[in-house]
């Protein structure tokens, strides 16, 4: 299991980062002269900060959503799953995604347009801030515990928790179980910025952590299932990725969460649901 865990980390993270990624930033650059060549360097002339504030909301918000609907349509959900099968929390996790996942990952066409559109630079910064916010909410780190224990910085931790994601909302969102009333994988979908979490009413803070992470009925699928499904199907029966598996596996071991979903034509009670 742990040596299937480590491949699933390493295609992830190879895979997305150093192959679909570019390709998708080359062709893009490579298409958008050819149908939009009268916008080429069009927000050139906008400042520098400026610059960095449109892609900064542009792509986070996108994000946020492509994100939440991943967890809330249930055919999208196993597109989405290999994030949430890791049973730890490390700097890993934040690469740990379906390659299918990655490739209509909204951000990358998104920033790619706005570099064609001048905003190069911008997006570099934007892009590197990011990266280390939401590495870090994924660490198996807590920095951010010193801003709860110490009462000189609760008002800077007030306003962190809610700007940013932090190791405490974010793992609460990888939680297996929300019994405990700290884990949360119904919400706490913000990447880079939390504060859409606080807008859109899918926050939970309660700056404790959970003490198990992952999906409950998670049987080790292949790590190639994991990174290529439906291209490729798990061997384990039935896993949501397996040949003819469920689109979203009922199990009774599960939280009593339940989430009412939309599946086809008909309304099906999901206890484990990870919305």
């Amino acid at each position: 299991m742990a040596q299937n865990e480590r491949f699933v980390d390493i295609a992830c993270f190879t895979l997305p980062r150093l192959i679909i990624r570019p390709a998708v930033a080359y062709f893009g650059l490579k298409f958008l002269p050819q149908v939009l060549p009268a916008f080429k360097d069009e927000f050139s002339w906008v400042p520098f900060w400026w610059g960095c504030a449109i892609i900064a909301v542009a792509d986070d918000l996108t994000q946020y959503w492509y994100h939440r609907l991943h967890h809330e349509i249930p055919w999208l959900w196993r597109f989405h799953r290999t994030h949430h099968s890791a049973s730890y929390m490390g700097m890993a996790m934040a690469s740990r995604q379906n390659a299918i996942y990655t490739l209509f990952f909204s951000q990358t066409y998104l920033t790619t347009a706005l570099v064609y559109l001048g905003l190069g630079i911008p997006a570099v910064v934007v892009r590197g801030i990011k990266g280390t916010i939401t590495t870090l909410a994924h660490s198996s780190i807590p920095w951010d515990k010193p801003f709860y224990q110490y009462k000189v910085l609760h008002p800077i931790a007030w306003v962190l928790e809610r700007l940013i994601s932090t190791p405490a909302t974010h793992h609460a969102h990888h939680a297996a179980s929300t019994d405990d009333g700290i884990g949360y994988y119904k919400g706490n979908f913000g990447n880079m910025f939390f504060l859409w979490d606080i807008i859109f009413g899918t926050a939970l803070i309660t700056r404790k952590y959970p003490k198990a992470y992952g999906i409950s009925h998670y049987e080790g699928d292949q790590w190639y299932a994991q990174l290529l499904w439906p291209i490729f199907k798990s061997k384990v029966e039935g896993s949501e990725l397996a040949k003819d598996g469920p689109v979203v596996r009922t199990d009774d071991k599960t939280s009593a969460d339940t989430a009412s979903v939309l599946i086809k034509e008909k309304v099906e009670a999901v206890p484990n649901l990870v919305v």
